[in-house]
């Protein structure tokens, strides 16, 4: 549902994101203080942890890469939801807008899990923002459709402009490099899978080739094989939902695969863990962070943002 809020509600809408990369829209729009409500996986800034929580996922995070595959798999194969949204808080909290997202049933609670959730509601209903991107394009277009819908245009064309500005400096040094790394970008451990949407699209600007995974396109599966026949330069391993010290816990799934020694990247020291929570994954501000972390692992000597250690580290 699109448009803006009405003009009663426009001073203090209460907001309620049901995405982790919506909450983070929120505040880089300036209304954090608006957010009255968060899904389970909603951790950035730091001051949303206090916020009351809306939903819970019924696959164990804790398990193995393995595990949760199994477990996401059979519940989609039961036509199961992956998640539990919440419907007395959703109603307690009073949200003009709830935010949540159409594009992947299993990284977040869908739009029709809202949709229901508030279905049986009297009087006034909230309105309900759907976000579905698929490249970077999408993210800003999001990002101004979200500053619409709170009656903020002008703070949207602000913010989306500054981001660009802060890619910009890095493309404008990428863009005239001719011998660029062949990157092999990983989004699940066990079994394989590459990055797709955004992520080509970063490789590509911070002066990659990306070798696996199509820009706009759903993240595909990929078999050992053909990253043993590609023999990527560099591996930048990304786990969707996994941060840094996971991503090491969990990185043996690779690293004991057949001929991994004979791996060029693994040879040359060119395997980096990151976290794919925070950043890779999340489509919103934060893609400028990984822009910078992409620039930062393929061209050290050109760029230095001070995120090794904290969102990236070599294996």
């Amino acid at each position: 549902m699109t448009g803006s809020l009405k003009p009663s509600a426009m001073s203090a809408p209460r907001i309620i994101s049901l995405l982790p990369s919506c909450t983070e829209i929120v505040h880089a729009l300036g209304l954090g203080e608006c957010l009255v409500g968060r899904s389970h996986e909603c951790d950035f800034p730091e001051s949303v942890r206090a916020l009351p929580i809306c939903t819970s996922t019924k696959v164990n995070p804790s398990a193995s890469s393995a595990a949760i595959d199994r477990e996401v798999k059979s519940l989609l194969q039961n036509a199961l939801s992956l998640y539990h949204v919440d419907a007395a808080k959703l109603r307690e909290l009073r949200p003009d807008v709830i935010l949540t997202q159409a594009q992947c049933k299993v990284c977040a609670v869908s739009l029709p899990e809202v949709e229901q959730a508030v279905a049986e509601w009297t009087g006034a209903k909230p309105r309900v923002l759907s976000l579905s991107p698929q490249n970077l394009s999408d993210v800003w277009d999001d990002l101004h459709r979200v500053a619409d819908a709170l009656g903020i245009s002008e703070r949207g064309k602000e913010v989306v402009r500054g981001l660009k500005t802060r890619m910009v400096n890095i493309i404008e040094k990428t863009c005239v490099m001719t011998k660029r790394p062949t990157v092999a970008c990983i989004e699940w451990l066990d079994p394989l899978m590459a990055a797709g949407n955004w992520v080509p699209e970063l490789v590509d600007l911070g002066g990659g080739k990306n070798l696996f995974g199509e820009a706009g396109q759903h993240s595909p599966w990929l078999e050992w094989k053909s990253v043993r026949e590609q023999n990527p330069d560099v591996l930048i391993a990304m786990p969707c939902g996994f941060d840094l010290a996971r991503t090491r816990a969990e990185i043996a799934a690779l690293t004991s695969l057949p001929d991994w020694p004979k791996l060029r990247a693994a040879k040359s020291g060119h395997v980096y863990l990151t976290d794919g929570n925070a950043f890779f994954n999340r489509p919103g501000p934060r893609l400028v962070e990984s822009l910078e972390i992409l620039a930062e692992i393929l061209h050290p000597d050109l760029f230095k943002f001070g995120h090794e250690g904290k969102a990236w580290a070599r294996l």
